[in-house]
C-alpha cells in the first residue's frame, strides 16, 4: 500500500511540475533564449522561475535534515561529494550550450513532447542519446581504469 501511495504522489508531483512549467511559459524555448539574450529582447522572467525553484528546493532540503527517513519509510540518500570535479564541469558546459542552442532544458521538453512540440522531440531524442552515450563511456572508463 505505501509503494502505491509513493507511485501515485511521484506522479501528482510530476503534474504539478509540468503545469509549473506551462503557467511560467518555461516550456517555450524563445521565452529562454529571450532570457539570454542580454543584447537584445531579454526576458527576465526566468529569474523569478529560477528563485521560486531555489526557495523550494531549499525548504526540502531543510526538512531533509530534520528526517532520518524518506517521507515513505525508505532510506533517504543525500550526496555527500562537495567536490568540483572534471565530469562536472563539462556536464555543466553541454548541459549550458543544449540550453543555449535549443532553449529547453530537460524537464520543460519532456512537458513539451507531451503538448506535441516537434523541436522538444528532437531535444528529447538527443538527449536520450547523449546519456546513453555519457552512460556507456564512463562505464567503459570505469572497468578500463
Amino acid at each position: 500500500m505505501r509503494k502505491h501511495f509513493s507511485l501515485i504522489s511521484q506522479y501528482l508531483i510530476g503534474v504539478l511540475f509540468g503545469l509549473g512549467l506551462l503557467i511560467s511559459g518555461m516550456t517555450n524555448p524563445q521565452k529562454i533564449l529571450n532570457f539570454l539574450d542580454l543584447a537584445g529582447s531579454w526576458d527576465p522572467s526566468l529569474i523569478f522561475v529560477i528563485g521560486g525553484a531555489v526557495l523550494v528546493g531549499l525548504a526540502g532540503f531543510y526538512l531533509l535534515t530534520k528526517r532520518s527517513k524518506a517521507f515513505f519509510g525508505g532510506a533517504l540518500h543525500i550526496p555527500t561529494r562537495r567536490d568540483i570535479s572534471k565530469p562536472l564541469v563539462i556536464g555543466g558546459i553541454i548541459f549550458g550550450a543544449g540550453w543555449g542552442i535549443a532553449g529547453f532544458c530537460p524537464g520543460p521538453a519532456i512537458v513539451s513532447v507531451g503538448s506535441g512540440h516537434a523541436k522538444a522531440a528532437v531535444f528529447v531524442i538527443a538527449m536520450l542519446t547523449g546519456m546513453w552515450i555519457c552512460e556507456h563511456f564512463f562505464s567503459a572508463h570505469k572497468k578500463s581504469t
